[in-house]
């Protein structure tokens, strides 16, 4: 019987039927941060249960670290050293490689794990972090989960799940030189809207896709979560193998061969059923921005703010202190932030500072640039992308999830209003009050120099 890429990588996962629509899958690899990892390991230790492969097993500080130059242990989270301690503790006593605060190789666990090549085609991979999704671009199975799963899949290398529906998501045609894989995906949630995923797996597929490296892959497999999705998967191709080669975790001689050779396996059967398939024209999308407190509440950039079609919109208003019909090239912003496991990766880097070079943000804007890893701070570096960032006027800072999040530590403040590369924007999302809008790194470059909502097209117009 034909089957999906989802199908396949389910099948092979598999280790029996529960009988109650469940069933019970093996998982492969495990990662854990300080802020949900630290509780499980803990818990583990206390039940006097054992990590049963620690080798495939990796904790990360990334969630609730500071992100400032000259960092220690201490953080703007109350009880976050608390959390760093204990993960450092747990890690040690589970016998778990640890990328620490200190550690070469340290960032945000979805940047590190491709950089290391721990997530590899055919694999399952789980994280008590829902962007987990974002390893899907590689053709792994990789979901976010909780963290009493967390501590049994630590346990027994199982889970349990419910198989959801597969949708196809096709998305054909040549893009706008300034649309980016973080357009599209805001496009698409605009499109069918954040439950319009619910209950299934999304395979990304189409020549747009096909013609993306694979950083932009995985931030179009990020937001699926943000379509209520069990996970997003692109199958693995010549740009995966490319990506993956020379990692420190891939197969190395024979292995890299065979592994090879098992991937290309890894795709959709031609005449594969899915479920419910969704068809995008690419060449249709223009620069995105959310004016609301969801993802879902997005347009294009030289659009207006539109009228509410619902409560939520309602709502939504109001907590971004706007009205109908207002510009959104009218909107005045206060600070801008560019990282996150969204678009905190190299590629990212380098659209924005290829808006900034030879230019200056407004006054009276805070403007933010936390890299996403180490290995992307030190590359950017090496190529004097920090010097355009600060000459600009944005401050240059260390790996973590920084602002994408408010944990009780550091935020722009209530009432600011944000541009931001983030995944997120309801209420409170980056602090009390503050007001979010997402966008790509490129329109949060040309927003802060413009000191308004700005794609990068309508700056070159302004200049």
């Amino acid at each position: 019987m034909p089957k999906t890429l989802f199908d396949k990588l389910w099948d092979a996962h598999v280790v029996g039927d529960l009988g109650d629509g469940n069933a019970l899958l093996y998982i492969d690899r495990i990662f854990l941060h300080e802020r949900t990892g630290s509780v499980a390991l803990k818990s583990l230790e206390e039940g006097g249960r054992k990590v049963r492969f620690p080798a495939h097993v990796f904790g990360v500080m990334d969630h609730i670290v500071d992100t400032q130059i000259g960092r220690t242990d201490t953080t703007q989270m109350p009880s976050g050293k608390q959390f760093i301690s204990a993960m450092r503790s747990g890690c040690n006593w589970a016998g778990i490689r640890l990328f620490d605060i200190n550690d070469p190789d340290q960032g945000i666990v979805h940047v590190i794990s491709p950089e290391k090549g721990i997530v590899l085609p055919g694999l399952s991979l789980v994280c008590p972090d829902s962007h987990t999704c974002s390893q899907g671009a590689f053709g792994a199975l990789a979901w976010g989960i909780g963290s009493s799963e967390a501590e049994h899949a630590l346990a027994t290398n199982t889970l349990r799940a419910a198989k959801p529906k597969a949708l196809r998501i096709t998305i054909n045609g040549d893009t706008d030189n300034n649309v980016t894989a973080k357009d599209i995906i805001l496009a698409v949630i605009a499109k069918i809207g954040t439950n319009g995923a619910a209950g299934y797996a999304i395979e990304f597929t189409g020549s747009a896709v096909d013609a993306m490296d694979m950083e932009a892959r995985m931030t179009l497999c990020n937001m699926a979560v943000e379509l209520s999705a069990f996970t997003a998967i692109i199958a693995p191709d010549a740009t995966t193998v490319s990506y993956l080669k020379n990692k420190e975790y891939a197969p190395k001689g024979a292995m890299w061969e065979q592994a090879k050779a098992d991937w290309k396996t890894l795709k959709s059967d031609p005449s594969a059923l899915f479920s419910q398939t969704i068809e995008i024209n690419a060449s249709d999308i223009k620069t995105m921005v959310s004016w609301g407190t969801s993802p879902e509440q997005s347009v294009t950039a030289t659009s207006r703010v539109p009228t509410p079609q619902s409560k939520d919109d309602e709502q939504a208003l109001i907590y971004m202190d706007l009205v109908p019909e207002i510009r959104l090239s009218d909107i005045k912003i206060d600070a801008a932030f560019i990282g996150s496991c969204t678009n905190g990766r190299l590629s990212d880097l380098r659209a924005a500072a290829a808006i900034l070079k030879n230019n200056h943000i407004k006054e009276n804007i805070t403007a933010i640039c936390v890299p996403g890893s180490m290995a992307v701070k030190m590359a950017a570096e090496a190529e004097g992308l920090d010097k355009i960032f600060t000459e600009a006027g944005f401050e240059w800072r260390l790996p973590g999830c920084s602002m994408c999040f408010y944990a009780g530590g550091e935020s722009f403040g209530p009432n600011a209003r944000v541009i931001s590369t983030t995944n997120r924007n309801f209420e409170n999302r980056q602090g009390p009050g503050t007001r979010t809008h997402i966008a790509s790194p490129a329109t949060v470059a040309a927003s802060a120099i413009n000191g308004k909502i700005c794609g990068p097209n309508e700056l070159e117009t302004g200049r």
